[in-house]
């Protein structure tokens, strides 16, 4: 079995896979980090390839622990929506270099960072249907940046939390939203060449941390309020989308 053997490479991924365990036992936004992370030493794309594998495992756990508390017609608008964006996605990634990618997910994770924060300071709004343009919308914006970052969840949150699900229901619709298209995002990662035994390998090695961490944030999320640690995980988003930004932006000046 070939692997990445770089200490460095395992120094950022094993607290990336941590993130993403947590995110995808309920902690919703967390995982957000756990791309630029990688893509601070290795192509976005070839980053992402490695964490895919690892999230549809970690899909199926989330999915089984809330399979009773789902949401069906927002998972039906969003998914629906999110195929357009994994297709442009998949037409695009051919003509992108990682930089410019680079600069994408940083650019993208700093916004999605402020807009966060904005929405702890604003006033708690009544709840509001899920509406189908909307949904198709933001699905569409999800489906896109999950394709070339694995970053689907900022747009998912700034549809999703507007409805003010209740906490179970919304971790339920959550897990089934991102198990569906993380599926759909294997036909174009096949397609462009983004698995190798490498990175399948690499994927392994690190699944145990990624499926004890999962369930550690399956136990978190019923005893543990989730502000304080989302507003460390974005400080963290934060810092590490302007290095992401920085190095994306000197790369392509020199180029």
């Amino acid at each position: 079995m070939t692997i990445i053997t770089d200490p460095l490479f395992y120094a950022l991924a094993i607290p990336a896979v941590i993130a993403l365990g947590l995110s995808k036992g309920g902690f919703a936004g967390m995982g957000q980090m756990a791309t630029p992370m990688l893509a601070l030493i290795m192509p976005p794309l070839e980053a992402a390839a490695i964490m895919l594998p690892i999230m549809i495992i970690q899909d199926a756990n989330a999915v089984w622990v809330y399979r009773k508390d789902w949401n069906g017609r927002i998972v039906a608008i969003f998914v629906s929506g999110s195929v357009a964006g994994i297709g442009i996605a998949w037409w695009l990634a051919s003509y992108i270099s990682d930089d410019a990618v680079r600069i994408f997910i940083g650019g993208f994770t700093i916004a999605f960072v402020i807009y966060s924060f904005i929405g702890m300071l604003r006033v708690p709004r009544e709840p509001s249907a899920p509406g189908i343009p909307s949904g198709m919308f933001w699905g569409a914006m999800s489906g896109f940046t999950s394709t070339i970052c694995q970053a689907g969840s900022p747009p998912y949150q700034m549809y999703a939390l507007r409805l003010r699900l209740p906490k179970m229901n919304f971790v339920g619709t959550t897990a089934v939203v991102f198990a569906l298209i993380n599926w759909i995002k294997v036909i174009p990662y096949f397609a462009l060449g983004n698995f190798s035994t490498k990175s399948l390998g690499t994927s392994l090695v690190l699944l145990p941390l990624a499926l004890l961490s999962n369930w550690f944030g399956f136990w978190l999320v019923k005893v543990t309020p989730q502000e304080r640690f989302y507003k460390i995980m974005l400080i963290v988003m934060l810092v590490l989308s302007i290095e992401l930004t920085r190095e994306g932006v000197v790369e392509l000046w020199v180029h």
